[in-house]
């Protein structure tokens, strides 16, 4: 009974203790992918510090989740092998890896944001909004997540050895220009890791977006004759069964054939 209490509160949208839950863990991830930012900036030494601390503790938090959905998941290796598990371990890796490479660890916190993935995903977020809308939403989180990714991958990649990349913002602004295909070249990645990251970055926007934009092109072309129709039909009660919407051209009703 407590495992299946705490499973609801955990991917719950729609009471206030699952609202809370959720929506703290939304502000813990984006407090972190801050704090990420922010320490490619020359801050001072107690103020990283201070955010190193505060990743430690969303780390701890984090973890403390993971383990507590593996615990409430009635088929554990079916869970275990979901995509919002994986992205969830990922997220807490560093936690594991921490003997092992420091640059691999620091290329693992910027996939962290990714686990606003299950709050978009969430129903309940959409109750009060149209499936266009929701579907448009998805489409702006996909490009902001493989942006903010892939430019966190490319600084820890070659910020160490190409001055062109100081800060955050210079992968940034080097990935939305590849992206939009503008490329101005100033800024360009040196090493082969970089340049890899690179194409996977574009491969990965382009295997992502044109399906997303194309399931909302659909849904508006759907609702664009949905209204088309609505507005050809007239509003004639027949006689014989009650039917109110007919075409705008019929003579009998299409249901029981009375003469309208």
């Amino acid at each position: 009974m407590l495992r299946q209490k705490i499973s609801f509160y955990l991917d719950d949208l729609a009471t206030p203790i699952g609202k809370l839950i959720n929506i703290a863990i939304a502000l813990l991830v984006l407090a972190s992918a801050t704090s990420f930012v922010a320490q490619t900036y020359p801050i001072p030494e107690i103020t990283r510090q201070s955010l190193n601390l505060l990743d430690d503790i969303i780390l701890g938090i984090f973890v403390f989740e993971y383990f507590l959905r593996l615990w409430c998941a009635e088929e554990k290796l079916k869970y275990l092998l979901s995509l919002y598990a994986i992205v969830d371990l990922l997220a807490i890796l560093p936690l594991f890896l921490g003997a092992i490479d420091v640059t691999f660890i620091r290329l693992l916190r910027w996939f962290r944001i990714l686990r606003l993935i299950r709050l978009l995903e969430s129903r309940s977020l959409f109750a009060n909004k149209t499936e266009d809308i929701a579907i448009l939403l998805r489409i702006l989180f996909t490009l902001f997540a493989i942006v903010f990714v892939f430019s966190g991958l490319i600084y820890q990649i070659e910020h160490p050895t190409n001055p062109k990349f100081h800060n955050f913002l210079d992968a940034f602004y080097f990935s939305i220009f590849t992206m939009t295909t503008v490329g101005y070249s100033d800024v360009m990645p040196k090493s082969d890791a970089g340049k890899l990251t690179t194409v996977l970055m574009v491969l990965t926007g382009i295997a992502l977006i044109p399906v997303q934009l194309g399931e909302l092109f659909k849904r508006l072309i759907k609702t664009a004759n949905q209204s088309d129709r609505l507005g050809e039909m007239k509003d004639i009660t027949c006689s014989g069964c009650g039917l109110s919407c007919h075409d705008a051209d019929a003579q009998f009703c299409k249901v029981c054939g009375t003469k309208i």
